[in-house]
């Protein structure tokens, strides 16, 4: 599966999963582009499944449609990621195009 994080994103969420192909949108160039290029982008260059910790995206684009799957983290703080990497690591995936999941807060 291939799998790109959103700039905001901790690039250690890679360690969340194992054996897929992780890239981060820095890495690729994109750091710049705005949402919308973004995601375009992120489905042209065929990525399964695009991991965010932006809460707007979903309010500003229409993810109608999508040939992704977004995934949306609840914190983009690293060291509280790293102890739910099991958590992230699981529905990626298993998402499906055009789904969208976002993974809460641990109680």
């Amino acid at each position: 599966m291939k799998i790109l994080l959103d700039v905001c994103t901790p690039v250690q969420a890679r360690l969340a999963l194992p054996g897929h192909e992780v890239r981060t949108a820095q890495k690729m160039g994109w750091g710049n582009l705005e949402n919308g290029t973004l995601l375009a982008a992120t489905e042209n260059a065929g990525f399964d499944v695009f991991i965010i910790c932006d809460k707007n995206l979903r309010y500003q684009q229409n993810l109608t449609g999508r040939h992704l799957a977004i995934l949306e983290l609840w914190t983009n703080h690293r060291p509280t990621l790293e102890n739910y990497f099991t958590l992230i690591g699981e529905p990626a995936p298993a998402m499906q195009p055009g789904e969208s999941h976002i993974l809460f807060a641990p109680p």
